[in-house]
Order: C-alpha cells, then sequence, then structure tokens
C-alpha cells in the first residue's frame, strides 16, 4: 500500500511540474499539491484521476496545436524551434520589430 501512495504522489508531482513548471514564482502549486495530499492521503482514487486529467488536458491541447484549430501558432512554433536550437547549442536571434 504505501509504494502505491508513493507512486501517485510521485506521479502528481510530476505531473505539475511538468506541466506548470517548476520555477521559483510558481511554486504556490506543488506546495499546495504537497499539502492537500498529506491532509487527504486516504484519497489515492481522487489524485490517480487528477494525474490523469492534467495530463490529458494537456495532451488534448498540444493536439489542438498541431491541427491548428483556430489557433495562432506564432508564439508555439517560436518555443519549438528554440528548443530545437538549444538542444545544438544555438540560440534563435532576435525579430526586428519597427
Amino acid at each position: 500500500m504505501s509504494s502505491e501512495v508513493a507512486r501517485v504522489y510521485r506521479d502528481i508531482l510530476k505531473a505539475v511540474v511538468k506541466h506548470v513548471g517548476k520555477e521559483d514564482h510558481k511554486s504556490h502549486f506543488t506546495d499546495f499539491v504537497k499539502r492537500e495530499f498529506r491532509n487527504n492521503s486516504n484519497s489515492l482514487h481522487l489524485d490517480r484521476n487528477y494525474t490523469y486529467l492534467l495530463n490529458s488536458i494537456h495532451s488534448h491541447k498540444d493536439l489542438l496545436f498541431s491541427y491548428n484549430i483556430a489557433v495562432d501558432r506564432t508564439e508555439e512554433m517560436k518555443r519549438v524551434l528554440g528548443k530545437s536550437a538549444a538542444s545544438v547549442g544555438l540560440r534563435l536571434p532576435e525579430v526586428y520589430q519597427p
């Protein structure tokens, strides 16, 4: 039972860090999840469902971006290109804004 609790706890923290971020100004999300998990540790099913929901929402959003459903993709493409450039040690140049 305790290994299942640890796995669910790890999964929910991993999902929050992945989808919300781990910067200092976003640490209150992680702190909230830790506090609620410790206070309500007997609701494993609910915690597992919340983790699944969080991952599913972000997967759905990524699918909408990939299908270009009435979404301006310029920021998304800049982010993807920036990640690709960073993976080989390069940076994208700043775009001139008149």
